[in-house]
């Protein structure tokens, strides 16, 4: 049987230690929490108390996943695991990892001859459930040795038609793909996630202006007081708008009609500010990208100075009084 180490077991390094379980891939699991790997142990895994024992639970050539947030605690883990695993063992990063630190990273773990992979990792919370669709950068041979973990991890076949008419099945039919060398993977994650900020910032507005259509400022004969649930359901069903990121916004509205549970203050990750850094190094357009992630940063700001100046310049040159 197939045995990966995991640490990180966070909200979704849990989840996915608990789907690779339930298709019988071992699972060595780690977290700086220790109840979070003694939890798993019930569900097969076998818990490690450090990354000594983590590294020791495994048989060579050992893989281990890391699942810790990007930036420091990935690097330092992964330093960590470097120094204590042999040569033909596997590192497997998938986190929200810039794809420019994934070259160098893999070139200080190939002198040790350990293979890197970076594996862009999307299905969030649900994963566990839906399965994960995963892009993958690195050596093929180290993508080949892990085709079951990765056919574990992944959707499996969605039944949708092949977008070449007759073609065999192919991993990226079943949920994952091999994208090509060192960085390719969170690469093409961090494209993702920017189409992810941009369908997002769609939905809101469109779902902004129909909350607007009902309001008490809105000329007569053209008021319209809508049920957005109702909306959102029915373009679930047949509509070129319809998506999983529709679908999850039909249930939020079901669940708070007016949203009332939120502030409306969206963060974001880093990789839309990454993708729109490297449009500008490709010259390639990204006007919806840029437009999404900076109405992110507007939504963090109460009475911004741009927006006080905006009122204030009104004023000057047309009289035009603030509303309170």
């Amino acid at each position: 049987m197939t045995t990966l180490g995991l640490v990180g077991l966070g909200r979704m390094g849990a989840a996915m230690a608990r789907r690779l379980l339930a298709r019988r891939i071992g699972v060595v699991a780690f977290d700086l929490d220790p109840a979070r790997a003694e939890s798993l142990a019930e569900r097969g895994a076998t818990p490690a108390a450090d990354l000594d024992a983590l590294v020791a639970a495994l048989e060579p050539p050992r893989a281990v996943w890391v699942m810790v947030p990007a930036g420091a605690p990935t690097e330092t883990t992964i330093d960590e695991l470097a120094r204590r695993l042999a040569p033909g063992d596997v590192i497997i990063d998938g986190g929200n990892t810039r794809f420019a630190d994934d070259p160098p990273r893999a070139e200080r773990l190939a002198a040790r001859s350990i293979a890197y992979l970076d594996v862009g990792t999307s299905g969030g919370v649900w994963g566990e459930e839906r399965g994960y669709c995963l892009m993958i950068g690195g050596p093929r041979e180290a993508y080949e040795r892990l085709l079951p973990v990765f056919e574990a991890l992944a959707p499996g076949p969605s039944g949708l038609a092949p977008a070449r008419g007759g073609a065999p099945a192919r991993p990226e039919d079943a949920g994952y793909l091999h994208c090509g060398p060192t960085g390719a993977g969170h690469f093409v994650k961090m494209v993702h996630n920017a189409i992810e900020y941009g369908v997002m910032q769609a939905y809101a507005e469109g779902f902004d202006l129909l909350a607007a259509a009902g309001g008490d400022d809105v000329p007569d004969g053209q008021r319209y007081p809508l049920d957005l649930a109702a909306i959102a359901e029915l373009w679930r069903r047949g509509s070129v708008v319809g998506s999983w990121l529709l679908d999850l916004t039909a249930a939020a509205l079901a669940r708070d009609p007016r949203l009332d549970g939120f502030e409306g203050r969206v963060a974001d990750s880093g990789e839309g500010r990454w993708a729109l850094a490297s449009a500008l190094d490709r010259a390639t357009p990204m006007p919806a990208l840029a437009a999404a992630l900076f109405a992110r940063f507007s939504s963090r700001r109460e009475r911004a100075f741009a927006d006080r100046l905006l009122s204030a310049m009104r004023a000057e040159f047309g009289g035009h009084r603030e509303p309170r």
